[in-house]
């Protein structure tokens, strides 16, 4: 089952983090290969129910995304290439 599907009495309370994001991005690479694999076979119902999945994955993040109040990466993340000329 999805990380993002939470019981209702813990809903609110849990922590958004790097580690919660990361897990969803993981995990939604891990339903993409399935839905790959599934459509090479045929197999649409559970194609469908895997992409359903990965849709209320998606939204979760996107309304992550939205609601944080910086959009920007840290600059801990930013890989920068300096080249110095002497």
């Amino acid at each position: 089952m999805s990380i993002v599907f939470v019981p209702k009495k813990l809903r609110g309370k849990a922590k958004i983090n790097q580690e919660t994001i990361q897990r969803l991005l993981d995990e939604n690479d891990q339903l993409i290969r399935c839905i790959t694999e599934y459509m090479q076979k045929g197999r649409a119902v559970e194609c469908v129910q895997y992409q359903q999945i990965l849709h209320r994955n998606i939204v979760y993040l996107a309304t992550i995304a939205d609601a944080s109040p910086d959009s920007t990466l840290p600059a801990s993340n930013v890989k920068t290439d300096r080249t110095i000329n002497e």
